[in-house]
C-alpha cells in the first residue's frame, strides 16, 4: 500500500456527528418526528442548502409550503447546533495527529455555507484542515465527481497520493472511481487502524 501524501476527511458523522433524528426525537418524540420526516421532504431541503440555497430563507419557504408543520420545520434552523453532534474526539484526535506530523489535511464536505460558519464558531478544531472543500461555496456536491475534480485541481494531488475517508459509501466509491484510497468510515478505531496501515501515524499517535 503506499502511503498517501495527504488525508482528506468528511466532517459529518467522521468528526461530528449528524443527527437530526435524535434532535427531533427529543423535541416531539419519535413517533411525530417520523410523520414529519415521511410529510415533510426536510431532507431534500438540506441537501439544496449543501448545495448552496441559504439556509433560514430555504426552509422558512419550505414552512409556507407545509404550515401545519412549520414549527418542525423551523426548528431545523433553530435547534441545527443540537444535530451536530457528539464531537467523536478520538477522530479529531487523528486529524491533529496528522497536523502535528506535517501531513496535509483537506475536509471535502457536503455542508452548508451558513452552517459550515456556525461549524467553525462552534468546533475550533475544523480549523486545522490545511483547506476546507465546502460543497455549498463550490456549487458542487459528493458524490458528483466534479468535486473530486475540483479537490485534485486545487491540491495538485490525485490517484493514490489521496487518502479519503467518508461514512457514505456512495461518497467513497466515487472518490475510488478517481483512484483514491478511501476507507468508509464505521468508527474512529478503523479510521485509526487504516492510519496506522498506510504509514501516517504510529499505534500510538493514532490512540491506539
Amino acid at each position: 500500500m503506499l502511503q498517501p501524501q495527504a488525508v482528506i476527511f468528511d466532517i459529518g458523522n467522521v468528526l461530528i456527528g449528524w443527527q437530526p433524528e435524535a434532535y427531533y426525537d427529543a423535541q416531539i418524540g419519535p413517533t411525530r418526528r417520523q410523520a414529519f420526516f415521511d410529510a415533510v421532504p426536510i431532507h431534500a431541503v438540506n441537501l439544496e442548502i449543501d448545495r448552496g440555497a441559504p439556509f433560514l430563507g430555504s426552509l422558512q419557504e419550505l414552512a409556507g409550503d407545509y404550515p401545519d408543520w412549520r414549527d418542525e420545520i423551523l426548528g431545523w434552523h433553530k435547534g441545527w447546533l443540537q444535530m451536530v453532534q457528539p464531537v467523536i474526539e478520538e477522530s479529531v484526535a487523528t486529524l491533529l495527529a496528522l497536523k502535528a506530523k506535517g501531513v496535509p489535511v483537506f475536509a471535502l464536505t457536503n455542508f452548508g455555507d451558513e452552517t459550515f460558519e456556525i461549524a467553525l464558531k462552534a468546533f475550533p478544531f475544523l480549523h486545522t484542515f490545511d483547506r476546507a472543500f465546502v460543497s455549498a461555496r463550490l456549487r458542487l456536491i459528493k458524490p458528483d465527481p466534479a468535486i473530486y475534480a475540483h479537490v485534485e485541481a486545487v491540491t495538485g494531488l490525485k490517484g493514490d497520493q489521496i487518502l479519503f475517508t467518508d461514512d457514505r459509501p456512495e461518497n467513497i466509491a466515487a472518490a475510488a472511481e478517481r483512484g483514491w484510497q478511501t476507507h468508509l468510515f464505521t468508527g474512529w478505531r478503523a479510521w485509526a487502524q487504516q492510519l496506522v496501515a498506510t504509514g501516517l501515524l504510529t499505534e500510538k499517535e493514532a490512540g491506539l
